[in-house]
């Protein structure tokens, strides 16, 4: 996890939650937090309410990606009980003014791309949503056959309850969550993203495709942190974190 590096006068529980809600908003292609990825450059909480600034590996990602994660971290930061305004700028991308200027005036994606707003961002969610409970159920069902010597024509009958508790599991169930698939301990493990359940003789196909999701997910976070670091190679990957809002 991305340290943070704090100048504290006041207010720490305000910043707990301010980072803890920033550690909710995820990039949808890597699956894992912002705070993670150490896309949160730095955190200013003042009388006034909170300035965060974003940055990303490279000035060019896809602007419907970096747009989705701001509005995302407006959004998050604005459930903070108590935090006044709330304002968050992407620094350093082609699209920084614009992107900027649409998340000021809360214009919305279509507002603040107009004819350029090519796709749904409802629909890229979900896709990528999909994709992270692909992997995630590919992780838990890997590591159960490791563990336990069940096979994959078992496998068709497994369900939550089999699951062994832990990181990967709680994944997998906040990932189901998302897409609107069951959670009850009778529910199937292998489905596909409707909650259809898959074959007994597509089981091992279905892993197949999953592994490679889940290889592709957790190798393009990989490469991304790596980019980051070398684009910022003179600045700490901590977020820098200044407040100044004076005790209540």
């Amino acid at each position: 996890m991305t340290a943070v590096a704090q100048t504290t006068q006041a207010g720490p529980d305000l910043e707990t939650e301010v980072v803890a809600a920033l550690a909710t908003v995820v990039d949808p292609e890597l699956d894992q937090p912002i705070t993670d990825l150490g896309f949160v450059r730095s955190i200013r909480i003042d009388d006034a309410g909170v300035t965060v600034h974003l940055r990303l590996p490279t000035s060019f990602c896809a602007p419907n990606f970096a747009y989705l994660m701001a509005s995302d971290a407006v959004d998050a930061l604005r459930r903070v009980p108590g935090v006044g305004a709330v304002s968050v700028l992407l620094d350093d991308h082609h699209d920084s003014d614009k992107i900027n200027a649409g998340l000021a005036a809360d214009a919305g994606y279509v507002g603040t791309f107009g004819d350029e707003a090519d796709q749904d961002l409802d629909e890229l969610r979900r896709t990528f949503q999909r994709k992270a409970h692909t992997a995630a159920m590919e992780r838990c069902v890997m590591a159960l056959l490791r563990s336990t010597g069940k096979t994959i024509e078992e496998l068709p009958g497994l369900t939550l309850w089999h699951l062994p508790g832990g990181p990967h599991k709680d994944a997998l169930l906040r990932r189901r969550t998302d897409i609107g698939l069951g959670i009850r301990p009778e529910d199937l493990v292998l489905v596909d993203d409707d909650g259809v359940p898959v074959p007994p003789d597509a089981a091992p196909m279905r892993l197949r495709f999953a592994k490679a999701v889940r290889i592709s997910v957790e190798g393009n976070a990989h490469f991304c942190r790596g980019l980051l670091k070398t684009r910022y190679d003179e600045e700490p990957m901590t977020t820098r974190i200044t407040n100044t809002r004076r005790k209540r």
